[in-house]
């Protein structure tokens, strides 16, 4: 884990030939990109963790299609939310207190956003993790899976605003924290970037979000949301703009191997105007973003405003040094 992040070999852009350039010349830069890449994934996914990491991606990938339709049928059996009856909000601060050690951030509601073509099953684990730690409301909002095809990510974004303004409602609170996967980070990030949404928005954490594109948006139909998931695109060049006395809070999460954002460093998040946290990873699939131990526990951190272990570590290891 690394809260620096780093360049991602297969980042490296393909340089076009110029007027007059020998194709030796070309053929030259298409096999060092080749190498480039193959060498990506030996250091990425030939080694014992990296395996692992791969071995768990194929794994929970196939479980979760296995529960997904549940994540549709849940949503009509229970608006609220899968957690809803095990809200901790209503006890008295003496029993809270022996759940959680900040009672105020942890009074704070969560919601969490899905990404392209899911829904709220792929977040029931974070959510349930969230729950034990003491957070008393923790929903998960469903939008279309259609909104891939047929929708729009300013319109999604403004949709999100309506449901925060509904679970603010609901809870007596003016703040919530946010969790978008993947396309959801970006619907987030949006409706807090450009619709208003930081003074709503506590907290806004992104797992394997595309906030500079991925080049795999290519490879879907040309419809909206995939040409605004292309990196270099409109809503994205919006993004990059003047965002001043933005009061949120970032986190955002990436690994090198990512297999859908392309290249993989596309997940950091960098704005002159926003404090962001970026945390890279080496060997978590995009799916296992939303089960890997290290990412709820980052989560989890940045939700109670605590550092993480090693941080925390690193920390302590500075005073004596600076005491010296």
């Amino acid at each position: 884990m690394d809260v620096t992040g780093v360049m991602s070999p297969t980042s490296a852009t393909t340089a076009q030939p110029e007027a007059g350039e020998p194709a030796s010349a070309s053929v030259a830069s298409i096999v060092a990109t080749a190498w480039g890449g193959l060498s990506y994934l030996a250091r990425t996914m030939g080694v014992p963790r990296g395996l692992r990491g791969l071995a768990v991606e194929i794994a929970y990938t196939a479980v979760h299609l296995t529960v997904y339709p549940w994540g549709l049928i849940d949503e009509a059996l229970r608006p609220g939310g899968v957690h809803a009856h095990h809200r901790t909000d209503h006890l008295p601060p003496g029993e809270r207190s022996l759940l959680v050690s900040d009672l105020d951030r942890s009074a704070t509601p969560v919601l969490l956003v899905h990404g392209i073509v899911d829904n709220r099953s792929i977040v029931v684990h974070l959510a349930r993790v969230l729950r034990r730690r003491g957070h008393g409301t923790v929903q998960a909002v469903n939008y279309s899976p259609m909104t891939a095809f047929t929708g729009d990510i300013r319109a999604a974004a403004r949709d999100l605003g309506e449901h925060v303004e509904r679970l603010c409602a609901v809870s007596g609170s003016d703040r919530v924290h946010v969790i978008g996967h993947s396309l959801g980070g970006l619907i987030a990030r949006y409706y807090v970037q450009r619709l208003g949404g930081d003074d709503r928005v506590d907290t806004l954490v992104t797992l394997g979000t595309p906030h500079l594109g991925s080049q795999i948006a290519h490879l879907l139909p040309p419809t909206v949301v995939p040409r605004q998931l292309q990196p270099g695109s409109d809503l994205l060049r919006e993004l990059t703009e003047p965002a001043p006395g933005c009061r949120t809070r970032f986190l955002a999460v990436w690994s090198r191997m990512d297999q859908l954002i392309i290249p993989q460093r596309n997940a950091r998040l960098e704005h002159p105007d926003l404090q962001v946290s970026n945390v890279r990873l080496d060997h978590v699939g995009h799916m296992a973003m939303t089960i890997d131990p290290d990412v709820v526990h980052l989560v989890t951190c940045a939700l109670s405003g605590t550092l993480p272990t090693r941080e925390r570590a690193a920390a302590a290891a500075t005073v004596p040094a600076a005491a010296g």
